[in-house]
């Protein structure tokens, strides 16, 4: 009888791509779904869950995000400063006219597992309001968020 022996991953042995999603293309939730699993590198034959396999994203178009139903109005941020009655809140709406690209990050940090791993993984996540990017030299896969398309 032969033993086969469980794969594990070694940080050594990781190979990172690099990645370009539009976020004009679908919801701010399929985005953050498809970038989170990207991140981790869930995808991946190799993905282990203690070594960092995830690869490189890049969102472009922030500024055109969307969220479906009354979720712009309905949808609220909240931070604290840390003093009694310190508490702050904006909705999708206010957050997308000061910073749109908070909004994404936020909803990728909320979707990555909570361990030592995920500010690393946040790190690897770079989004830009416009169309334009500095990351030509790593030669990024675009990837299509189209209905319908995989």
């Amino acid at each position: 009888m032969k033993i086969t022996k469980t794969y594990s991953a070694k940080p050594s042995e990781v190979v990172r791509s690099w990645y370009v999603i539009d976020a004009s293309e679908a919801p701010l939730g399929r985005v953050a779904t498809r970038v989170a699993t990207l991140l981790t590198g869930k995808e991946k034959p190799m993905f282990t869950q203690h070594i960092d396999c995830g690869d490189f994203v890049v969102i472009i178009n922030a500024k055109d995000t969307y969220v479906t139903g009354k979720k712009g109005d309905d949808k609220v941020y909240y931070r604290h400063s840390g003093y009694p009655g310190g508490i702050k809140s904006r909705t999708f709406n206010e957050t997308m006219d000061l910073d749109p690209t908070t909004a994404i990050q936020h909803a990728v940090r909320g979707m990555l597992p909570v361990n030592k791993l995920r500010d690393g993984r946040l790190a690897r996540l770079k989004v830009y309001a416009g169309a334009e990017h500095n990351h030509e030299a790593q030669k990024p896969q675009t990837l299509s968020l189209k209905k319908g398309d995989k």
